[in-house]
């Protein structure tokens, strides 16, 4: 299968968007949701997001089981204003074996498609950054793909099947020993964090598991706090949601993307009488950037020490060095991660 075989108008959406909802299933089947920021694979046949090699549960969930779902429905990015809502379902093929030209791919790709990440910051400073952006790469798949005019999901979607016999390459070999835990603490309670993310932050999205055992993403037209969790209304259009294990992404990001706020809510989908209702167990903890400048770039850069011994940890888990943060520029040597960013722009 190649890019070309995806629906035409879908691809500029897969480009071009700034961030896209991934969606990995827990060993007990849990569906846990988040943002993160999509790019074409380079051979044309995937769409690739990544994570951090310091925080590596999305991919050690990919890993463990390959049923994914990206959901484009974030309208941050160029001509995303209009750009039609799309859920994919596909398979992951994780890649860590060569973190070094992981890395690469990464600081050339994110500086295109994020500029204001390093826009006015000295380079000396980002080559300290490894902990940041040392990475795994998640490649998805495609296999299933719906599509909506817009979030209110008023009609049903269209809809497009890989051809039968689609299949991913086999992820790279799980490193020895046991993943790290959790690197940041959730929050004790909730209900305040539901309470001030769903008064203020304008992008909602709910999972569940679906039909077919993957991932189902949806947006969430409205979101209100109830006794024991929150109450959801969806669009006519969306696909039939099981009651079962769910989760509720609520989250913000700026237009040129200087910053994200991000809260996850897990739980149980019951339907009813009273429509869809999400019976909250916990919040996850998230890493959020809100704010004035300033205090962005101060909470960005005090989860350097922590993440620096991760660093450490995770590289010697799998073999191989602390990767370098190279930037294409910064040697007359083509790097393999500059090749790749242009492969995948093109």
């Amino acid at each position: 299968m190649s890019r070309a075989a995806w629906p035409h108008e879908l691809v500029a959406v897969f480009e071009q968007s700034v961030t896209a909802e991934l969606s990995t299933l827990t060993t007990s089947g849990r569906p846990i949701t988040t943002p993160t920021t999509p790019y074409l694979g380079a051979g044309g046949d995937t769409i690739d997001v990544s994570t951090g090699l310091t925080y590596p549960a999305k991919a050690e969930r990919a890993r463990r089981d390959p049923r994914v779902a990206l959901l484009f429905a974030d309208p941050v990015g160029p001509g995303m204003q209009r750009a039609p809502v799309v859920l994919v379902q596909g398979l992951a093929t994780v890649r860590d074996s060569d973190l070094q030209a992981n890395t690469d791919r990464y600081v050339a790709l994110s500086a295109r498609k994020l500029p204001d990440t390093v826009k006015g910051k000295p380079r000396t400073a980002l080559r300290r950054m490894a902990w940041y952006y040392a990475r795994i790469w998640i490649e998805v798949t495609p296999l299933h793909l719906w599509w909506w005019p817009g979030r209110d999901l008023d009609e049903p979607p269209r809809q497009w099947d890989a051809p039968d016999g689609t299949a991913a390459g086999l992820s790279d070999p799980a490193p020895p020993g046991g993943a790290p835990g959790p690197w940041m603490r959730p929050p004790r309670r909730w209900e305040p964090l539901a309470a001030g993310a769903l008064g203020r932050l304008p992008l909602c999205d709910l999972t569940v598991v679906g039909a077919n055992g993957f991932p189902l993403c949806v947006p969430v037209r409205r979101a209100e706090l109830v006794e024991d969790g929150v109450s959801l209304t969806v669009g006519p259009g969306a696909p039939a949601l099981e009651p079962g294990p769910a989760c509720l992404t609520v989250h913000d990001h700026a237009e040129r993307f200087t910053g994200q706020e991000n809260h996850t809510l897990v739980g149980t989908l019951v339907t009813g009488e009273a429509g869809l209702r999400l019976r909250v167990d916990r919040a996850l903890g998230d890493w959020s950037l809100a704010g004035g400048t300033l205090r962005m770039s101060l909470g960005f850069l005090s989860k350097g020490p922590t993440l620096r011994r991760r660093l450490l940890a995770e590289a010697a888990r799998r073999g191989q060095s602390v990767p370098k943060v190279r930037f294409p520029d910064d040697s007359d040597a083509v790097q393999r991660g500059a090749s790749a960013s242009s492969s995948s722009a093109s």
